[in-house]
């Protein structure tokens, strides 16, 4: 971690620890307050638990214009993109984080769509059977992207390796079957509810004195609908393993998945997106825009192509489409170590960390 940032996040929350009046609006706080100094490994830990609701900042009397410039929630998404170059692999590239953007995303779509286009003509099957083999063959495609799922698996538990290491588990005792239950149950609940966005009965704030439930529910139609996605593309995986080759009908199990992750993955971006042009700048760090933008896009992208390939996978255009919606993918799955994504695994580890620590204090 940069000294200056370092320096910073020590400031804020030496000074957030002697006021203490945040202590009910999540994690963060009651976390913080087991400590009377703020290492490295410290910051890194609360600034991953942080959901940026945004509540503490509109609630501290040394929040900005006060001489102490108090800022919660953008100083731990400062400390946060330090955290992501610190933990990712392979380390030569940490600096992705910093160079993400809407252009870059758009740019590296199109260059795997040119590949594709390069590597061998790309028409739809004359029959309009919407076979999708006929324009890539699968082995092909299990290749490119079971080759790229490893490598992006191996990133993120490297990743995830080396953030749980850097944690402080000396306020952790033994692993009892109840501690057991706990680190595996609470943050499992967390995660799926999104429980701190609204912990304190309010939903996020967007500005100062306005709060609204848009930002959880974006969140939800984002996160289950990648979800669905997944699932639609493993059980059309043991649907092929069995023989059942696509493409399959619109009331067969992968494509009613496929489609309901899809709308959830693009109601939830277009949401976010807008969100964002809306909430306060103070809220969050400005010099992350473009990795926050990026991801949005990508998945906005996936949804859309993905959307528009299965209404016209029987037209002519059929194969152009899923040489675009294939590069999406691809390009999604080979920023994922490497953009916002990663909060949520950190975010996961370091909530279950604060389970822990919450039961060993009982």
């Amino acid at each position: 971690m940069q000294a200056e940032t370092l320096r910073l996040g020590q400031h804020v929350m030496t000074v957030c620890n002697a006021c203490r009046y945040c202590e009910q609006y999540c994690p963060v706080f009651p976390a913080m307050e087991r400590r009377l100094t703020f290492t490295e490994t410290d910051l890194n830990y609360l600034a991953n638990l942080c959901h940026n609701c945004g509540e503490c900042l509109y609630a501290c009397q040394y929040a900005p214009p006060h001489e102490f410039g108090i800022n919660v929630p953008r100083t731990l998404a400062r400390i946060r993109l330090q955290s992501y170059e610190e933990y990712c692999w392979p380390r030569v590239v940490a600096g992705a984080f910093r160079h993400h953007g809407i252009v870059t995303a758009c740019a590296l779509v199109a260059a795997l769509v040119v590949m594709m286009l390069l590597a061998g003509g790309v028409t739809a099957p004359v029959d309009g059977s919407g076979n999708f083999y006929a324009v890539i063959p699968h082995h092909v495609m299990v290749t490119l992207f079971g080759g790229v799922s490893i490598f992006v698996l191996a990133a993120f538990g490297v990743g995830m390796r080396r953030f749980w290491r850097n944690l402080d588990t000396s306020r952790i005792r033994g692993l009892t079957p109840d501690t057991g239950r706990i680190w595996g149950l609470t943050p499992v609940r967390d995660v799926l509810t999104l429980r701190h966005l609204h912990a304190t009965g309010v939903d996020c704030t967007t500005a100062e004195e306005t709060r609204s439930p848009w930002r959880r529910w974006f969140h939800h139609c984002t996160f289950y609908g990648f979800l669905l996605c997944f699932a639609s593309t493993t059980v059309a995986a043991l649907y092929h393993m069995t023989g059942s080759v696509a493409p399959y009908a619109y009331t067969s199990l992968p494509v009613i998945l496929g489609t309901s992750g899809g709308i959830g993955l693009l109601v939830g971006p277009a949401g976010l997106f807008l969100l964002r042009a809306r909430r306060d700048p103070a809220l969050g760090d400005p010099a992350q825009d473009g990795l926050d933008e990026a991801f949005i896009l990508l998945l906005l992208l996936t949804s859309l192509t993905g959307l528009a390939l299965l209404v016209l996978r029987h037209q002519p255009v059929m194969g152009l489409l899923l040489v675009v919606h294939l590069s999406t993918v691809l390009a999604l799955f080979v920023t994922l170590p490497y953009g916002k994504f990663v909060h949520g695994l950190y975010r996961a580890a370091a909530l279950a960390k604060f389970a822990a620590e919450e039961q060993n204090d009982r």
